[in-house]
């Protein structure tokens, strides 16, 4: 009877937790592009296991077998092979709900040579999630070496698929994960629903495995200020009914608010719930504390440790472990966080204030926020699948494997900011290296308007050397502003002969090309040498000798004469010297005058100057001729 209500219970807390709650099912768009009586858009479920291609899309052809149509047997001596032949396209299964469980068709379907599977409902509803099956003895390898995508498509459209392929149709599908997860900014928001339970079996398992395998991306990702995250946990409150039983006290703290399940479902042995719910609160705390000294990356450390030093299995699972776990970390970092003013010993003070007194009937902030947080808001539904992500305010679907998790983050930027992380091969594909992404490409400067990101490629004029190409990056790209005749000659034409070397691009131009003078074309892929000889454009004079030369001309007389290029005539050389020696003449006669002129008129100044000074000294002894008599006054 007591095993009995202990389950009642567990049921009750998820039950608790959930009947009001949202649950949404995250979608992806299926395309059908043939036949005609099937071509649309389709919504599709994303399954929580295998690979989903966030970003990107899959096209393949649609297989229904004729026997093994639930999927729930090996596809080995099938009638028709599913890999893909040379020169073919990725298969698609299409497999019937029931008869075992999502993960076996997957399973099943990727060991045919399947490149997806898609699971027709067999009933008219509204579509789900499909999950992994809550079985203790599920073997882990089996569920993480799921690879292929899943989706759950309507009981309507995998009739109508069924009914094409039967007439000998073929059906051609296009899965879209593009708009699977938001991807507003170069900011990465994402949440972690974890757990510090390492006893739940399978799951567990593979959520320690992935928290190892992650923590090195998710700690560079944080630190260059790519993402934010924050690691959240799921708690559930005990009934009324039910808060002064013993099970509700073992799997719960601060009288009743915040409980978790038994770790071994079984409340005569090993740990309960409320340690569980109690290590959590540490974990949230020691994220809440580094979160303050500005290094939050810090959480996957100890997550990390904790799990490795202080597992359930060697009784470890206690708060003396994970404080030696939080002082190993400070001994390496020299203090718990970097840079901080106050010692290790005031930090662990910190984390235990915040989890404060797990006994009292008082509310904890921390588990408060956490709980909700597990309501949906939006277009997010509540989470109630765990472990799991929400990345950008949506639910990710899919198994906990570090690069699956990656292509989900990467797909939340905004494309052309993803960080570097994001380009690698084991995460995309690089389109620019294949015919350079049907983008402008200029071969001689090595200058492409390709530029790879996550999603794709986009076509884009590119900014060289402080130098900016404007165009529409796909069929033209020109460089302008100033410098840009430095790169590749600004787009203009440029040719050197014999030694002289003319260009049609000009830097104090900031668009643009002109040919030269002595030159005529486009300026971009041509100049030709224009014949001011041939044209009549120089050399007109009667005695001028016109000679045609590469971008200009030369004009020559007879041997007795001498070309003057700015009246276009020919003189002879005795009347240049006769024209020479009166011009200088002319020069010296000039300045003579001027000499003397000069001279004079500095006589004249200084004679008067001297005038003025005698003038005013005298001035000071006896009266002048031209100043009046001074009055006098005889006393009577």
């Amino acid at each position: 009877m007591r095993e009995k209500l202990g389950i009642l219970v567990c049921v009750l807390f998820v039950l608790c937790g959930s009947c009001l709650g949202r649950f949404l099912v995250e979608k992806n768009s299926l395309k059908v592009t043939s036949p005609d009586s099937l071509k649309g858009v389709y919504e599709s479920a994303i399954g929580n296991f295998g690979v989903p291609q966030y970003g990107g899309t899959m096209i393949g052809s649609v297989f229904y077998p004729k026997s093994n149509q639930n999927g729930c047997s090996s596809f080995e001596d099938v009638e028709a092979s599913l890999k893909k032949k040379p020169g073919g396209i990725p298969i698609f299964l299409l497999a019937d709900r029931g008869e075992c469980y999502f993960t076996v068709k997957a399973w099943n379907a990727q060991n045919g040579g399947a490149a997806a599977i898609l699971v027709a409902d067999d009933r008219n509803e509204p579509l789900i999630t499909m999950d992994n099956p809550e079985l203790e003895d599920a073997s882990p390898d089996y569920l993480q070496n799921i690879t292929i995508p899943s989706a759950l498509i309507s009981k309507d459209l995998g009739d109508r698929i069924k009914k094409e392929l039967a007439k000998g149709e073929m059906v051609s599908i296009n899965l879209d994960w593009r708009e699977a997860l938001p991807h507003p900014d170069e900011r990465v928001e994402y949440e972690f629903w974890t757990n510090s339970n390492d006893e739940c079996g399978p799951k567990c398992e593979s959520q320690l495995d992935f928290v190892r395998d992650f923590k090195g991306a998710a700690q560079i990702l944080e630190q260059k200020g790519y993402t934010q995250f924050i690691p959240r946990y799921i708690t559930w409150y005990c009934p009324d009914a039910f808060k002064s039983s013993k099970q509700c006290k073992s799997q719960c703290i601060n009288q009743g608010r915040y409980c978790a399940p038994d770790p071994e479902q079984d409340f005569s042995k090993g740990y309960d719930g409320k340690d569980v719910v109690e290590q959590n609160l540490r974990q949230a705390c020691f994220f809440k504390v580094a979160n303050e000294s500005g290094k939050p990356w810090q959480w996957w450390d100890y997550a990390t440790d904790f799990s490795i030093r202080c597992p359930m299995k060697e009784k470890k699972y206690n708060k003396e472990c994970a404080d030696q776990v939080i002082k190993s970390l400070g001994s390496v970092w020299g203090y718990l966080f970097l840079h901080a003013v106050t010692p290790l010993g005031a930090d662990l003070k910190k984390i235990d204030k915040c989890i404060g007194d797990i006994e009292a009937d008082v509310d904890n902030p921390v588990l408060k926020a956490e709980q909700e947080a597990q309501i949906g808001k939006g277009s997010r539904g509540d989470v109630t699948i765990l472990p799991t992500l929400v990345v950008n305010n949506r639910q990710y679907r899919g198994k906990l494997d570090k690069g699956a998790v990656l292509k989900a983050i990467c797909s939340g930027f905004e494309e052309t900011t993803e960080p570097a992380i994001c380009l690698t091969q084991d995460i995309q594909t690089n389109e620019c290296l294949t015919n350079n992404g049907g983008c402008w490409q200029d071969t001689t400067s090595n200058i492409t308007a390709c530029r790879d990101t996550f999603r794709g490629r986009v076509c884009e004029c590119p900014v060289v050397q402080g130098v900016k190409f404007s165009g529409d990056g796909y069929t033209h790209c020109q460089a302008s502003g100033a410098l840009r005749c430095g790169i590749n000659n600004g787009g203009c034409w440029k040719e050197t002969k014999n030694g002289h070397t003319y260009s049609a691009c000009i830097d104090d131009h900031t668009k643009g090309c002109k040919c030269p003078p002595g030159f005529k074309g486009d300026g971009v892929d041509h100049c030709e040498d224009i014949d001011e000889c041939k044209d009549k454009l120089a050399c007109q004079c009667s005695d001028c000798k016109c000679k045609n030369t590469w971008g200009s001309y030369e004009c020559s007389c007879s041997s007795n004469q001498l070309y003057i290029h700015e009246h276009d005539t020919c003189i002879g050389k005795d009347s240049v010297t006769e024209y020479s020696w009166n011009f200088v003449w002319v020069i010296i006669l000039g300045l003579t005058m001027a000499g003397f002129t000069g001279y004079a008129l500095y006589k004249y100044r200084i004679r008067r100057y001297m005038d003025s000074e005698i003038r005013a000294i005298m001035a000071q002894y006896m009266p002048l001729d031209n100043q009046g008599e001074v009055p006098t006054h005889t006393p009577v």
